[in-house]
């Protein structure tokens, strides 16, 4: 059996001989002084990733909290821990709970590069300068989050669910953004090169300042959100753009194809060396948009291009 108290003085023990108190510790770690005070007296344990971090602030190894047969992993409380390991895990007490949830947490300079499975488990967070790189974060429920300077490039976000969050200066070079809704959400500064936003809805938000260089648009729907300093390259077909209101948004070099504008004014858009199909055309004058930069295809070209 796992002896917390151990655990507990080792911690105690390390921390004292580094001369830092519980408070300058749990804000190190960006917890609450309560959860290291559970710690020290052996009512719970720190989570693989806290134990990673605190054997690098108290100046020891991490080999130091595993004497004695301690399992480092996900946080666990006494009574999680079978009296004794005989027969296997047949039993039902002799199995450990490993579930973890990284919600309600403030995450600094970490790096995540790789996981998979993470569904619900960063909600209601803060995030600086983390590192996904490569991460499946597909199906996920993120919500009420503030994400700034973290490097997702190269991660799948297909079909989840992004609402009520903050991306500022993020990195989503080459993810797959497929079938993802963001609503009610902010999203500045933020580098989209060569990502899908295939099916992709962003609705009752922000779209600002961001680089969207070579990134895939069919199906994509603008509803009802704000897009400032943005400039569309490439094709865009069958896109929609509903009730948004603009600022200095353009489009340059761009063939744009049975995309829907629904807006009272679209005065705000500039065209730049674009060319564009009979619909998306008329829908663009009815708005009263500068077609100034807006070459009309005939339906011979337009196949072309199209193929």
């Amino acid at each position: 059996m796992v002896n917390f108290k151990m655990i507990g003085n080792k911690i105690t023990e390390a921390r004292k001989k580094a001369t830092i108190s519980q408070a300058q510790l749990a804000q190190r770690l960006f917890i609450s002084s309560q959860a290291v005070g559970k710690w020290e007296r052996g009512e719970s344990m720190p989570d693989i990733i806290t134990f990673n971090r605190l054997a690098e602030i108290l100046g020891v190894d991490l080999n130091y909290f595993s004497e004695g047969g301690f399992p480092v992993s996900s946080e666990l409380t006494p009574n999680e821990f079978p009296e004794k390991q005989t027969g296997g895990l047949s039993s039902s007490k002799q199995k450990i709970n490993r579930s973890w949830d990284m919600s309600s947490g403030n995450w600094k300079d970490a790096d995540f590069s790789g996981l998979k499975n993470l569904h619900e488990k960063f909600s209601s967070s803060n995030m600086l300068r983390c590192r996904f790189v490569g991460s499946d974060m597909s199906g996920l429920l993120l919500q009420s989050n503030n994400v700034h300077t973290c490097d997702f490039s190269s991660s799948d976000f297909s079909r989840s669910h992004i609402k009520n969050s903050n991306f500022l200066n993020n990195m989503f070079k080459n993810c797959s953004m497929k079938e993802t809704e963001f609503s009610q959400t902010y999203i500045s500064g933020c580098d989209f090169t060569g990502a899908d936003f295939t099916g992709v809805i962003i609705r009752s938000g922000g779209f600002g300042k961001n680089t969207i260089t070579d990134a895939i648009w069919a199906y994509t729907s603008f509803i009802g959100s704000h897009i400032a300093d943005v400039v569309f390259t490439g094709t865009l077909t069958d896109c929609s753009f509903e009730n948004c209101s603009f600022t200095r948004l353009t489009f340059k070099n761009a063939s744009i194809f049975n995309t829907f504008f629904k807006n009272k004014s679209l005065k705000r858009i500039k065209f730049i060396d674009c060319q564009t199909d009979r619909i998306t055309y008329e829908f663009l004058k009815n708005g009263k948009a500068d077609l100034t930069g807006l070459t009309l295809l005939s339906e011979g070209n337009e196949e072309k291009l199209r193929t």
